[in-house]
């Protein structure tokens, strides 16, 4: 579910920082910039884990702060492929279900990953899976708030950033939600219900 992504970066160094160690000041720039946003086609930034590389640092002409080359190290949210996980239903809709990993939510079971057999029940605005045993059939209700374990089907990075002059190289790589767009969403399928509700019609 997490990694560890190396990935290297201009940072800007304002004048207000020049009283840290270069270290320290990037190490905050860092933290203010990718924490809990998406970084495109990485992940979701969670934590800086080390700082591996320091180039030259320069003033540029109309530009008080500092920029320097840093190579570094980011733990990041990005699930494996097929990879089992446990989440909470926090929304349903005729076009699926909407998960929470608890510190993240755009994760989403389309209709066509439910269990076979499944519907959306629109009276109640919840989706049901049908099964049969030996003497009947019975009805499993995904009522929002259920748990469920799920597998990584798919993943779709979203570029949301807009492009603009005078942007730091590297700056639009790191995303966030505009305009209803969504920088980072895992598809998966479900797998298991781990509260089950059980009733007959």
């Amino acid at each position: 579910m997490f990694q560890l992504a190396e990935i290297r970066h201009m940072v800007r160094i304002p004048p207000w920082l020049f009283g840290q160690t270069l270290n320290d000041a990037v190490v905050e720039e860092l933290n203010r910039k990718l924490a809990n946003k998406v970084v495109l086609n990485v992940g979701l930034c969670i934590a800086l884990f080390d700082v591996t590389s320091l180039g030259d640092s320069y003033i540029f002409p109309g530009d008080g702060a500092s920029h320097t080359r840093v190579t570094f190290r980011y733990v990041v949210f990005r699930p494996f492929m097929e990879e089992i996980l446990e989440g909470t239903i926090k929304s349903a809709d005729a076009d699926g279900l909407q998960v929470s990993l608890g510190f993240y939510e755009d994760v989403y079971i389309r209709r066509d990953a439910m269990m076979t057999n499944s519907h959306f029940d629109e009276t109640d605005g919840t989706w049901v899976w049908d099964y049969q045993t030996d003497d009947e059939t019975h009805h499993l209700f995904m009522d929002i708030g259920e748990k469920v374990r799920f597998k990584v089907i798919a993943e779709q990075f979203t570029d949301t950033t807009p492009s603009a002059p005078g942007m730091t190289e590297g700056d639009g790589a790191v995303a966030d939600r505009k305009e209803g767009k969504i920088p980072y969403i895992v598809f998966v399928s479900i797998v298991f219900m781990i509260v089950k509700k059980y009733m007959k019609r």
